[in-house]
C-alpha cells in the first residue's frame, strides 16, 4: 500500500502562531513544532518503544540533525494532541533534552487513526515482534471492516488489502491474528523465543485458565511445547477431555531418547539443538566440565 498523500500547506510554523485557542480549526495541514508535553501517546499503541541500542543510535542522529521526518497527530478532545505516528522520535528527543518535535496535524476519527497509525509503523520499522505485528494486523482490520472499507477493487476484502501491503498470506495473516487471544506469559514467551509460533497458533485456542496452566507447566518443567504437543492439547479441548492434570501429563512427556543415547544424556538434551547428535552433546559436556574443574582448582 502507497503511503497517503500529504495535501495542504506544509511550511514549517511555530506553535504559537497556528494554536492559538485551545480548540484550534485547522485549514488543511500544517507542520507545526509542538512541545513534548503536548503530545500523548495512543490510548492503544501495538508497537513497543524500548531504551535499546537502536534507540541510542535515533537519539544521536536527533541530537546531530534534528528529526528529519515529522510525526502525525490529531488533536485530543480534551487538550493536547494524540500522536500516532512518531512515539520513537518522541522519546529520541526527550533522550536528547530537545523540548519541541515536528508534527503533522490531521483531524481523523477512530478509525482512520488506527489506519494511519499502523502503516506508518508497518512501513518504518524494521523488524517487528510477532506480538506488535499481530495485534497491528488484528486493529487494523477491525478498522477496515467498521468503517465500510473494502477496495476500489469489486469483491477485495479488508484482509486482501492487508496482503497487498505486507505481502503474508492470508492465513499466515490469520494465524498471526490468533496470537492476540494468548495469555501475555505465552505471547511474551513467542516473542522472546522461548515458545514457537506454530505452537503457540494452536495454543491460542485454550482458555484463559487452561493457557496459565500451561505457562506454568512449562515453568515448573523447563520445557516448551512442540507442535505435536500443542495440536494435542486443543484436540484434548475440543473433545471436552482437557483438564489441569492432562496439560501436566501431555506437557511433562519426557522425549524419547534417540539412538545411541543414554538416559543420562536424555536428562540433558533440552540444553541443546534437537539436530545434536549424543557424541556432540558428550564433547561439549565435557569440555565444560574440564572448563569448571580448571577455575575450582584455582581457589
Amino acid at each position: 500500500m502507497s503511503k497517503a498523500k500529504i495535501t495542504g500547506n506544509l511550511a514549517l510554523v511555530g506553535y504559537n502562531d497556528i494554536f492559538n485557542t485551545s480548540t484550534p480549526n485547522i485549514i488543511g495541514e500544517q507542520i507545526v513544532e509542538i512541545p513534548l508535553c503536548k503530545l500523548y501517546p495512543p490510548e492503544f499503541h501495538p508497537f513497543q518503544v524500548n531504551d535499546d541500542e537502536t534507540m541510542q543510535r535515533l537519539v544521536q542522529s536527533v541530537k546531530q540533525y534534528g528529526v528529519r521526518e515529522p510525526g502525525l497527530a490529531r488533536p485530543r478532545a480534551n487538550g493536547g494532541y494524540e500522536l500516532l505516528c512518531g512515539n520513537r522520535r518522541k522519546r529520541a528527543c526527550e533522550l536528547a533534552d530537545i523540548a519541541t518535535m515536528p508534527v503533522i496535524v490531521r483531524e481523523l476519527n477512530d478509525d482512520e487513526a488506527v489506519i494511519a497509525l499502523v502503516d506508518s509503523n508497518l512501513e518504518r520499522r524494521e523488524t517487528l515482534l510477532y506480538s506488535e505485528k499481530a495485534w497491528a494486523y488484528r486493529v487494523k482490520l477491525e478498522a477496515l471492516n467498521h468503517r465500510g472499507a473494502k477496495s476500489d477493487t469489486p469483491g477485495q476484502l479488508s484482509v486482501d488489502i492487508l496482503c497487498e501491503q505486507t505481502g503474508e498470506s492470508k492465513n499466515q495473516i490469520f494465524r498471526l491474528v490468533r496470537l492476540t487471544e494468548l495469555i501475555a506469559a505465552l505471547i511474551d514467551k513467542v516473542d522472546a523465543k522461548q515458545l514457537a509460533f506454530n505452537p503457540a497458533v494452536e495454543l491460542s485456542y485454550l482458555s484463559i485458565s487452561e493457557q496459565t496452566t500451561v505457562a506454568e507447566v512449562m515453568a515448573k518443567y523447563d520445557v516448551k511445547p512442540s507442535l505435536s504437543q500443542a495440536v494435542r492439547l486443543k484436540k484434548m479441548k475440543h473433545d471436552g477431555t482437557l483438564t489441569l492434570e492432562a496439560i501436566d501429563s501431555v506437557l511433562s512427556a519426557a522425549k524419547k531418547p534417540q539412538k545411541g543415547e543414554t538416559t543420562e544424556a536424555t536428562r540433558f538434551r533440552r540444553y541443546f539443538p534437537t539436530d545434536y547428535t549424543p557424541r556432540q552433546m558428550e564433547k561439549i559436556i565435557n569440555d565444560l566440565l574440564r572448563v569448571w574443574q580448571s577455575e575450582q582448582a584455582k581457589v
